[in-house]
């Protein structure tokens, strides 16, 4: 019996060992049940995280919260950024960058500033409506900007920041009760089932001049956050077969030799992932497919590496460990001939590649790589690494990676390619936690404590892995 039992776990090691070492060949491989083993872990990744994280702590102000959408060139707060702060707050902790009190107040001072944003359906002096906000913050004050969108997006990475912090400061003392409680306030007062308008959907939208955009989020996308958020909610929540709408429009496909649920630019198979593992637990969609969201965003990692490597469209410097497609600031708005070729370029754009969206003008972004780290770190960290040393300080400066480059874009002011001066806080941020998930899978286990995520999951139909426990 003992010799059987031996064999039974050297049996279950090597399986194991092969399961994950062979995970980035095997296209119909099960879902992983653990983080990703298959690589060691380069210092390289402390350095990263280090620079990326004093880009939340040094340009947010303490007071209000309030993270620029872009620096250093002046901008207002983008509420995403201020979700991804919230939750790199309690990284840094970790990484004992600063004290779990500072994390702490910074954090209370956020939730404070946020309640007390006037909620109404007027225009101007305004910080939101039912619960949601705008898009963009004027700093200080923390009033609409640009006449932008209420978003609905923006405010679920924003809570999902929130609830992060909620389940991180359980301490009993006044300030991480206050922290509790700020949370539940802010997440409470969402009227979700208003946002669904006459839709059995979430709409992306609400401007008070005219009402709800014309969309809804459906199909894959950074969405599937917003939707669990919606369905965990206690006070407004929608009902359960919103997420029937959700999976409606999804397009299955191979590409590159990977299938799976496409979305061009690969923030979308990030963001919801920055803050809740998937690994196991399934869905009735990925039930079918006898796979999992994680795996799904494996695959689409795979393909981006394999269309650099391919580089159809001849763009200069793509290879095997230059590669990132993702929205990303860009040159400009332009068409011109490089080396013999008429070229297009864009500014900010979500550029991607997949089976059903090809949006690629020679742009690079370190995010892409950075926020797909614990997916497939055996590809990702040669990336990231290949960035560094072949661009060196046009690319890398002191938050980390500047947000994108693009070495196609040559022109007498720019011999070199064009490289940005920016950093943009949705884009550091996902750089931030997924080096900690990849770690220790750190943000992914807080949340996993926090019942509104796990009742939103359950509403949505997911079961199984860390949810049956």
């Amino acid at each position: 019996m003992k010799n059987n039992c031996c064999f039974i776990v050297i049996a279950v090691i090597i399986w194991t060992l092969i399961h994950f070492m062979g995970c980035s060949e095997n296209a119909s491989q099960k879902p992983a049940k653990t983080t990703n083993t298959s690589f060691t872990w380069d210092p390289f990744l402390d350095s990263l995280q280090v620079r990326t994280l004093k880009f939340f702590l040094e340009t947010t102000d303490r007071n209000t919260g309030l993270t620029p959408d872009r620096w250093p060139t002046p901008s207002p707060s983008s509420i995403a950024a201020v979700g991804f702060a919230l939750t790199s707050y309690a990284i840094a902790v970790e990484r004992e960058l600063i004290t779990r009190e500072e994390a702490a107040q910074r954090t209370l001072n956020t939730l404070r500033f946020f309640r007390q944003l006037p909620q109404h359906d007027q225009p101007q002096n305004v910080g939101g409506y039912k619960g949601f906000f705008y898009h963009f913050l004027k700093i200080p004050s923390g009033a609409r900007e640009w006449n932008c969108e209420l978003s609905t997006i923006d405010t679920a990475l924003l809570m999902a920041g929130v609830l992060f912090a909620q389940s991180y400061f359980d301490a009993d003392n006044t300030n991480e009760n206050d922290i509790r409680s700020l949370a539940d306030s802010l997440y409470f007062r969402i009227d979700w089932k208003w946002a669904m308008a006459d839709t059995n959907g979430i709409k992306t939208a609400w401007f008070p001049e005219r009402g709800f955009g014309p969309h809804i989020w459906d199909g894959y996308d950074e969405a599937m956050i917003l939707y669990i958020l919606a369905l965990g909610s206690p006070a407004h929540p929608v009902p359960e077969s919103v997420w029937q709408t959700w999976m409606k429009p999804y397009v299955w496909a191979k590409y590159y030799d990977q299938e799976f649920v496409s979305f061009g630019p690969l923030f979308g198979h990030q963001y919801s992932h920055c803050w809740i593992d998937f690994r196991v637990i399934q869905d009735a969609y990925m039930r079918e497919k006898d796979l999992d969201y994680f795996e799904n965003s494996r695959r689409a990692t795979y393909t981006q590496q394999a269309y650099a490597r391919e580089n159809p469209s001849r763009y200069r410097d793509y290879a095997e460990n230059i590669w990132g497609f993702t929205a990303c600031d860009g040159p400009k708005d332009t068409t011109f001939v490089v080396a013999g070729k008429e070229r297009q370029f864009w500014s900010y754009r979500a550029r991607g590649v997949s089976f059903d969206w090809a949006e690629d003008d020679g742009t690079l972004a370190p995010t892409a790589a950075g926020g797909s780290l614990p997916f497939a770190p055996e590809i990702c960290i040669p990336a990231l690494k290949a960035l560094h040393a072949k661009y060196d300080t046009l690319l890398w400066k002191k938050y980390g990676f500047l947000d994108s480059f693009n070495p196609t874009y040559i022109t007498p002011k720019t011999p070199n390619g064009w490289f940005d001066h920016d950093y943009l806080g949705i884009d550091q941020g996902p750089i931030v936690m997924m080096i900690e998930n990849l770690r220790n899978g750190f943000v992914w286990n807080v949340m996993k404590k926090n019942p509104y995520i796990v009742a939103g999951l359950q509403r949505a139909g997911f079961k199984g892995g860390w949810l049956a426990h």
